[in-house]
């Protein structure tokens, strides 16, 4: 059997590869070509190559959905967007990496300032009634806007499509520098987060696809640029 990897690592380390052949009952030996990408990729000896997070979670997007154009991924610790031609080539991209707004960090910093469950966001943002404003795009300084909010008696959910609005305001800036072109998928852990979802097709006006495995596009997509060139 010839089979490819792709490892998308941030702080993991081999142990997690190693433990995922046992699940699967296979062996080094039968892993023909393996690919690592994310922060961590040059970290991985094992690999046979390391490849960039925009290229990989181009791979990952097409191969969950041929026809996507565009992707926004927003991650633990970064976002991007990324533009690609009809045959899946990156035309243009854009990334923030030099701070935590709009990105995973950012809401799990108002998860904490609300005492609340992150994994509960998105659902709870669907129920706002009106939205409250968060002005800053800074983190500390959002965060006391929340603090500030509680003070005044403002419902979690209204402030929570607020935080919502903040990163999809944030998010679409940067992606709008390169013009998104439909269809639009969205990678990365805060996929999984409908009231994000929401609030960025509300700002950029066009449908945003959320694939079940969005979490994992950049693995997917380094192991299909691995079998591309096995």
């Amino acid at each position: 059997m010839r089979l490819t990897a792709g490892i998308d690592i941030g702080s993991i380390t081999a142990k997690a590869f190693d433990e995922l052949l046992a699940e699967l009952g296979l062996s080094s030996g039968e892993i023909v070509r393996i690919i690592a990408t994310g922060y961590g990729r040059k970290s991985v000896s094992f690999a046979d190559k390391a490849v960039t997070e925009i290229m990989c979670h181009a791979a990952g997007a097409r191969y969950l959905d041929p026809s996507v154009r565009s992707l926004i991924d927003i991650g633990g610790q970064d976002s991007k967007a990324v533009v690609m031609d009809e045959n899946g080539k990156v035309t243009n991209f854009t990334m923030n990496d030099k701070c935590a707004a709009g990105t995973g960090r950012f809401l799990e910093v108002m998860a904490r300032a609300l005492e609340a469950d992150l994994d509960e966001f998105g659902a709870l943002s669907l129920k706002a009634e009106r939205p409250a404003k968060i002005s800053s795009l800074c983190t500390v300084f959002a965060e006391s806007e929340v603090i500030s909010l509680i003070a005044k008696g403002e419902t979690r959910e209204n402030i929570i499509a607020g935080i919502h609005e903040a990163i999809a305001s944030r998010v679409s800036a940067m992606a709008n520098r390169i013009g998104l072109i439909a269809p639009v998928l969205m990678t990365g852990g805060v996929a999984r987060n409908i009231g994000v979802v929401r609030a960025l097709e509300k700002v950029i006006g066009m449908p945003v696809v959320v694939s079940p495995q969005a979490q994992v596009a950049g693995a997917i997509g380094a192991a299909a640029l691995a079998w591309e060139n096995r």
